[in-house]
């Protein structure tokens, strides 16, 4: 029993805390909107109190209170559960604005036609579109019910008057605006502008019309039609004028956006025929001229009419052509004629005057298009200038011959006559004279013009350096006009039809890297600046380009030399002679940076001496013993060729400063033996070393060295070649040639003592014939064998 007292004491002093909501539960309610309260209480079963800004408005039985809000408060409510009272809820503010007013626009502006579309727009200003759904009334009748488009549009029908109203309503809460103002749309039938013309007088083919397009509403533009062709558009005005006879028909219609309007009603133009007056030949004519004046009726050639010709007012023919057979200055003056339809009612007005002036029989200038001589080959161009100027002339050109029987004239349609490629021959006086009409009437002759021809100077092409040149050469050519004399020229050139360069300033173009496709023939003219005459065309020059400049050098007499001997090596690039300087070096020995000798090439110290292509050694020593080339260079930038051949040059001295021994001491050796080659000099002294040159063309160093001696242990037939002993500072001894034979000629060579000693049982004959034999077996297989030093030979030979 205590314990369920104690239960209830506890629950008796629990607070029960009511919930106040509001529906439709916006943040903003428009001012004259519905909302309601519930109080919401855990076991309450009534009275409801409803509390508004602290003060009790209101109590029911209900948990509900529905209220018309007009202004901005704050609610609260409380109630009662088993007899007590509840504490209060927490509090609900209803803030309150204006609800808006929908406002409802109608486009276009201005008067609406039958067929024209309207556009109605439903707006809810200060409110996005996307909050709002619209509802339509027309005539107070709903037509849409929460349309989510703000935009109503239709085709308005005839003689129509509505009136139209649009209302929104909020998806977020379900709010309505205002009902907006009321829009009437009227329809009127389709306007029809009216056209105004000026002139309203007669009108004559060839007249101006001005006609105006007129529509009482504004923002319209306008279209023209001429029978029914639309001619203009975007203007009120129309300016034509009427060029045929009979009817034209004139319409317009007003356009707005893409709304147009009805065609006006027609205008139309009877035109009366209108005269034009022609004189042949001319307006201007001169005494003893046949003249024709004649009156025609534009595009009425089905009808007969009577014609009238006056001169200042005066009458002088009744007929269509009224024709002066010798004009005089009594018959300048104005003319004007007038037609009427015979047995008609159609009439012409007057035609335009037209003016003749009569002058006396006129003479021709006869002028050239430059002064000064013609150059042969150019062309001249003569005008034969009347004063004053008319039309319908024929020009008759008189030029020059050997005899004035055999003249005759040249005729042509235009005042100017042109000569081309003048000779020497057409020098001479030249005259012109002018005709026209039928029969033809001609004027006096011009005085004679003396027309000068002369020679034309020629054109001559210069190349440099040479005809002949290398590929990646600079080459210049250069155009000289002979007798030309100090007047500027422009300058063309050619190769072979085609035109490379036209009239440039300098004389010379270059090639800075020519190449094979620049071979070709090459010719140049020249303009003269002051008249644009041309010089003759020079004679064409071959450009040869090939592909490499290879140089070859040739010794005289033999490159096998005695000391004391002279000999000249010649140097000259293959196909070409022609401006080249040339250099002279030399196979060089020096030691690299581990010690090991190598070969280059080094300049000569004097090369200059044979700059001229000729190294002339006299007297040879045996230290010129060695490997020539040469190169050759020329132009501005300089181009250089490639180096030569290389030109061996062998000399035997009497006592040279070291000996290159041989072991086996012999010349002739076979593949895969071994040799070796050995420097000795008489203070057997170091620092020689043997150097060869072989079938390759080159000089080399031996691969295997012993002091001064070289080894090689396995020779081949690339071990032929000379040698010879080299010391650094440039000394060297008698070259020795070395001949390497495949196995297979191991039998042809016998031994010279076996030969002998064979020979001392036999008969002189036997060993004069033997000795022979060897002889010529040496000669058969070492051409050079009478060159060889004598010790070699002495060596062989006590094997």
């Amino acid at each position: 029993i205590l314990l369920i007292s104690l239960i209830r004491v506890g629950q008796a002093q629990a607070e029960i805390i009511p919930v106040l909501s509001v529906e439709p539960n916006s943040p903003q309610i428009f001012r004259g909107a519905t909302v309601t309260l519930t109080c919401r209480i855990s076991g309450g079963n009534g009275p409801y109190y409803w509390n508004k800004d602290d003060d009790n408005v209101h109590s029911s039985a209900e948990n509900y209170y529905t209220i018309k809000v007009g202004q901005s408060h704050k609610y609260r409510c409380y109630g009662s559960v088993d007899g007590r009272t509840t504490t209060l809820s927490n509090e609900v503010t209803l803030s309150v604005i204006e609800r808006p007013k929908a406002v409802l626009t109608l486009q276009p502006d201005g008067p609406i036609f039958s067929g024209q579309e309207v556009t109605f727009t439903c707006e809810i200003r200060g409110h996005a579109d996307t909050e709002w759904t619209y509802n339509w009334n027309k005539d107070g009748v709903q037509i849409f019910f929460y349309i989510e488009n703000s935009k109503y549009s239709f085709i308005a029908a005839e003689s129509l008057s509505t009136k139209y109203t649009c209302s929104g309503w909020r998806r977020s809460d379900s709010q309505t605006s205002e009902t907006s103002n009321t829009v009437t749309l009227t329809v009127s039938e389709k306007p029809k502008p009216t056209v105004r013309v000026n002139p309203q007088s007669s009108v004559y083919t060839g007249d101006r019309v001005t006609l105006n397009c007129n529509l009482l509403s504004n923002g319209w533009t306008f279209l023209w039609y001429k029978d029914r062709v639309q001619v203009a558009e975007d203007t009120d005005t129309l300016h034509d004028t009427v060029s045929n006879a009979g009817e034209t028909v004139y319409q317009c219609k007003a356009r707005r956006g893409n709304y147009d309007s009805e065609l006006s009603d027609t205008v139309t133009f009877r035109v009366l025929p209108k005269l034009v007056v022609s004189i042949n030949p001319d307006e201007q004519v001169y005494r003893g001229e046949t003249v024709t004046l004649r009156c025609d009726i534009q595009d009425e050639e089905d009808s007969d009419w009577i014609y009238g010709w006056n001169k200042d007012g005066s009458g002088v023919s009744s007929e269509q052509e009224y024709r002066i057979s010798s004009a005089e200055t009594s018959h300048a003056g104005k003319y004007t004629c007038r037609g009427r339809e015979r047995g008609g009612s159609h009439s012409s007005h007057t035609s335009d005057a037209v003016t003749l002036t009569v002058s006396e029989k006129p003479k021709p200038e006869l002028k050239p298009s430059r002064e000064g001589a013609v150059l042969k080959g150019n062309y001249v161009t003569l005008s034969c200038t009347l004063k004053p100027q008319s039309a319908g002339w024929k020009f008759y050109w008189i030029k020059p011959t050997q005899s004035t029987e055999t003249e005759t004239e040249a005729e042509t349609e235009y005042y100017t006559k042109t000569y081309s490629s003048v000779r020497v021959s057409d020098e001479g006086q030249y005259r012109c004279r002018a005709g026209r009409g039928n029969p033809v009437y001609y004027t006096h002759y011009s005085d004679a013009l003396w027309v000068n021809v002369t020679e034309s100077p020629k054109a001559v092409v210069t190349i440099k350096p040479d005809k002949h040149v290398f590929r990646g050469e600079t080459v210049t050519l250069r155009c000289e006009i002979q007798g030309g004399g100090d007047t500027e020229w422009t300058y063309s050139w050619y190769k072979k039809y085609y035109t490379l360069y036209p009239y440039r300033i300098t004389q010379e173009f270059s090639f800075r890297s020519v190449i094979n496709d620049n071979s070709g023939e090459y010719t140049c003219r020249g303009r003269r600046s002051s008249d644009y005459q041309r010089s003759e065309v020079s004679d064409a020059v071959t450009l040869t380009v090939s592909d490499a400049a290879e140089t070859v050098v040739s010794v005289s007499p033999l490159r096998w030399l005695t000391e004391g001997d002279s000999v000249t090596l010649s140097c000259e690039v293959k196909h070409s002679s022609t401006g080249w300087t040339f250099s002279w070096y030399t196979e060089v020995p020096s030691r690299d940076s581990q010690g090991s000798l190598r070969y280059s090439t080094a300049l000569l110290s004097d090369s200059s001496r044979g700059s001229g292509g000729s190294y002339t050694l006299s007297p040879v020593t045996v230290n010129h013993t060695g490997v020539y080339m040469c190169r050759a260079e020329r132009g501005a930038p300089v181009f250089h060729t490639q180096d030569s051949n290389l030109q061996p040059l062998w000399i035997t001295g009497e006592s040279p400063p070291v000996s290159l021994i041989i072991n086996p001491s012999r010349t002739q050796h076979f593949t895969a033996d071994s040799l070796s080659l050995s420097c000795e000099d008489q203070s057997d002294s170091t620092g020689w070393t043997v150097s060869g040159y072989t079938h390759s063309e080159t000089v080399s160093n031996c691969s295997s060295v012993s002091g001064s001696t070289c080894n090689i242990s396995f020779l081949s037939t690339s071990h032929t070649g000379v040698y010879w002993c080299q010391s650094e500072s440039g000394g060297r001894s008698n070259p020795v040639n070395i001949t390497v034979h495949l196995p297979s000629d191991r039998k042809a060579p016998l031994s010279v003592l076996k030969l002998l000693s064979s020979a001392v049982a036999a008969s002189p004959y036997v060993l004069v014939t033997i000795i022979l034999a060897v002889k010529c077996y040496r000669a058969r297989t070492d051409p050079d064998e009478d060159n060889r030093p004598y010790r070699v030979i002495e060596a062989e030979a006590s094997v």
